[in-house]
């Protein structure tokens, strides 16, 4: 699961549940804090949601006053060209450069 279909899946739960715990996307995705942290952050950029302290009731949930609605795909595809040119930078990239362009390639490739 790249990062990307790890932070959909995220807000698909948050739409779901109203409010989840660190702890539980950590146990569902096998991730670290850290990296549940910095899928939130990410997600607040574009998605009503807040963070919520507290050891029983915090978590991330969706802003008061908020619904989180199904974000539209973006409609911009990758040409032939540009595909193939981010298709030969693979072999070159690792870590998180490389789920960075995975990503890419995932969400804009036709």
């Amino acid at each position: 699961m790249t990062p990307t279909e790890r932070r959909e899946a995220e807000i698909e739960i948050i739409r779901q549940k109203k409010q989840v715990t660190y702890s539980y996307f950590m146990r569902e995705f096998g991730v670290s804090r850290e990296t549940v942290r910095n899928d939130v952050l990410k997600l607040m950029c574009s998605y009503p949601i807040e963070t919520v302290r507290g050891r029983y009731g915090g978590g991330v949930r969706i802003c008061t006053g908020h619904t989180l609605e199904s974000k539209p795909k973006a409609k911009i595809a990758l040409s032939s060209v540009q595909l193939e040119f981010l298709e030969e930078l693979r072999p070159m990239m690792c870590g998180e450069k490389l789920d960075i362009l995975n990503s890419i390639i995932y969400d804009f490739a036709p």
